[in-house]
């Protein structure tokens, strides 16, 4: 019915449009026809495919040139509407026509000063329904005041829809009308806006996010033991009596993969990569499955982590404790001289680790600590040898044309109040980069043992950059003194390897790193092996972190059925089911790195607003027409608007990236050391405000930020 509806309406001769004589046209005689065929109309005009003019005669949007697309705000009030990949319209706050932020518009394009705009005709479907904000005494309501800072409008509830919240709370609340104002349905009340962590579960609840599990998974892990069920070891490889380690962070609680290493007499490697057998416990169909699949992932933010599992797997049976059996699934390897995986298989098996190491100890005993490698001197000579063979993986991948980005990370250091007492830079030493390498490894090998099984799998993988974005990245990176050799069409990961390793120790290092990382297509998980672009390599999935991403867990679950079980009967099934958890957990991940970066950014900003007046060494980070950001040592990023800049004026020379002033020359380029000032950090809006600050201004107030790691 669908089809010939929007069949007919393209005939252009169609003169009466109406309902009964479309009806009457495409013969819907019978009264049942007749409602289906009404309920379709309504439901083409509410989804923007078609629209009815002031005759009631129904068109095609197309037939007045309209276009469909999801509305962007800008916190100043205009927006824009995207309608394809390439083609977006600019959207004056006159022309909203009642749209708010990510709602999905119908717009009719218009030309004004030769530039092509749009002005909003419909609204099709309402983006953002659910709000959180602050609540404030009205005079006869509450008044909501979201945090979102492109939703300026108040939302108003009356006390039936109150549900017990207060002037002060935090709130989540639904609109359930739009007109002539704003009126809402408190649904969730997150705390008082002063009560510790409130702040991060507001950004929390923003994304729809839930920290407690539904209550059906915690009875069904109720029959999960402590301790592994014996009765499967049988069918495992017990290897618990192989010296096997974890090394993690010093505050880990899932310890979901552990390694073994020995020198063959052969002169290879057997590198042994053991994971927490997941999917053991985790069963398709179970509510403890569906809530896995609806998480995604693990959420790791500055005071808490929101984990995909609940804690009695995450961190009991499913977490490789140091003394105790655990099932696992490992990919035992076979390394040469070359880097070169030689043989590999991979078991069910039942292992026990020897020592829970950290990244910190595992560094101090490479360094030499003697304490420490007194106290496990029964490891010392795995460490060593775990180094030596790392160093040959890197090669390899060095060889290969990996991209290592090295781009600084914060860590924010918050009180028992959570509250932001500093920003250090993360610690990667070496055993980090002995652990990714095996990790990698160990990812690369499961990925390309079932590429040629030729079996529906789950890869993650990494396209090519597109080549408007590497224009992109040229243009910023040419006036630092560094360009791409050859063609942008396909270029090789080689030559931005290149790039990297060439900026090394140089000013204009992390500019480049971040710059080209934001070049790059997103990673994504995907049921075709399309390779990994920034590791240089065919075949990759993620195999090794089923406690915390789902598509590990997936994987684990393939591998269960296809090799341990010799199960090749559901593949049809997988087939259709893989691309849409492969979406789902892509999806996820995205959700997750804007919660997390929006934490982070809110908790610089609380920090920074304690140090207001205060005097600071950065560099010029990316200049823009309305001024220059400005990165500080601890990464902490904010903006000096050209309005602060009132020595002279300044023109902003978008070629070449910088900022000219009109009667000095004084330039501002990337990568130039500045001195600022905090002028302002608004923790709300997550921004960060500067001052450049004249020679001999600052010595009463200079602060230096420690860069320890």
């Amino acid at each position: 019915m669908r089809e010939d509806v929007l069949e007919l309406l393209k005939n252009k001769d169609l003169k009466d449009r109406r309902i009964n004589a479309l009806a009457s046209a495409l013969h819907y005689d019978s009264t049942e026809e007749y409602i289906a065929f009404v309920k379709l109309m309504n439901r083409l005009e509410e989804d923007g495919e078609v629209i009815r003019d002031n005759q009631n005669n129904y068109h095609l949007i197309d037939d007045f040139h309209y276009l469909k697309g999801v509305l962007s705000l800008n916190k100043k009030g205009f927006g824009f509407v995207k309608v394809d990949e390439e083609t977006e319209y600019y959207i004056n706050s006159k022309n909203l026509n009642g749209a708010f932020d990510q709602d999905e518009v119908m717009i009719e394009t218009t030309v004004y000063r030769g530039k092509p705009e749009g002005r909003v005709v419909k609204i099709i479907k309402r983006g953002m329904t659910r709000l959180v904000g602050l609540v404030r005494k009205g005079r006869r309501e509450l008044i909501i005041m979201p945090d979102d800072p492109k939703f300026t409008d108040w939302i108003y509830v009356d006390e039936a829809h109150a549900h017990g919240a207060m002037p002060g709370h935090k709130v989540v609340v639904e609109i359930k009308k739009y007109k002539p104002y704003l009126k809402g349905d408190i649904v969730k009340i997150i705390g008082h806006k002063n009560d510790p962590g409130v702040d991060i579960l507001s950004v929390v609840n923003k994304y729809d996010v839930d920290i407690d599990f539904p209550q059906a998974v915690y009875d069904e892990i109720e029959s999960i033991p402590q301790s592994i069920d014996p009765s499967d070891i049988p069918n495992r490889l017990d290897i618990r009596d192989w010296q096997i380690v974890t090394i993690d962070g010093d505050d880990a609680k899932d310890l979901d993969d552990a390694i073994s290493l020995k020198k063959l007499d052969n002169g290879n490697y057997q590198l042994g990569v053991h994971i927490a057998d997941v999917s053991f416990y985790v069963n398709e169909g179970t509510e403890l499955n569906k809530e896995a699949i609806r998480r995604g992932t693990s959420i790791y933010l500055v005071d808490r982590v929101i984990p995909m599992l609940p804690h009695k797997l995450s961190n009991g049976i499913c977490s490789l404790n140091e003394g105790v059996d655990r099932y696992a699934i490992s990919c035992i390897m076979e390394i040469n001289d070359k880097g070169q995986v030689v043989d590999h298989n991979i078991y069910p098996t039942v292992i026990r680790s020897s020592h829970r190491m950290t990244y910190n100890n595992v560094n101090a005993i490479l360094a030499g600590h003697k304490g420490l490698k007194k106290k496990y001197s029964d490891a010392v000579e795995l460490f060593f040898n775990m180094k030596e063979l790392a160093a040959i993986l890197r090669k390899k991948r060095d060889r290969r044309g990996a991209i290592d980005f090295d781009v600084d990370e914060a860590k924010v250091l918050v009180d028992d109040k959570g509250r932001a007492v500093d920003v250090i830079l993360r610690n990667r030493g070496e055993s980090d980069h002995i652990i990714e390498e095996f990790m990698l490894c160990a990812n690369e090998t499961v990925a390309e043992h079932f590429k040629w099984m030729d079996v529906p799998f789950i890869y993650r993988i990494h396209e090519y950059p597109k080549k408007e974005k590497l224009q992109q990245f040229v243009s910023i990176a040419k006036p630092l003194g560094y360009t791409i050799h050859g063609s942008l069409e396909k270029v090789n990961p080689h030559e931005l390897a290149r790039m990297i390793e060439e900026s090394k120790g140089t000013p204009e290092h992390d500019i480049i790193s971040t710059l080209l990382l934001r070049s790059m297509q997103k990673a994504r998980y995907d049921a075709q092996c399309l390779g990994h672009f920034g590791l240089a390599d065919e075949f990759y999935t993620h195999f090794t972190s089923p406690i915390r991403r789902y598509p590990d867990l997936l994987v684990h679950r393939l591998i269960r059925t296809y090799l341990f079980k010799n199960d090749y009967s559901r593949m049809n099934e997988f087939e259709e089911m893989i691309p849409v958890l492969a979406e789902q957990s892509s999806n996820r991940e995205r959700i997750a790195i804007d919660i997390e970066r929006e934490v982070e950014d809110m908790k610089k900003a609380e920090f920074m607003s304690h140090h207001v007046g205060e005097v600071f060494d950065g560099y010029i980070s990316s200049i823009t027409s309305f001024g220059f950001f400005v990165s500080l040592p601890n990464t902490i990023e904010g903006l000096v608007h050209m309005t602060s800049l009132t020595d002279d004026y300044y023109a902003y020379d978008e070629k070449n990236l910088i900022l000219i002033g009109e009667h000095t020359g004084r330039m501002f380029k990337m990568s130039d050391p500045v001195k600022v000032r905090v002028t302002e950090a608004n923790k709300l809006e997550k921004t960060i405000d500067f001052e450049l600050v004249k020679a001999g201004s600052h010595r009463k107030k200079k602060r230096k930020f420690r860069t320890r790691r």
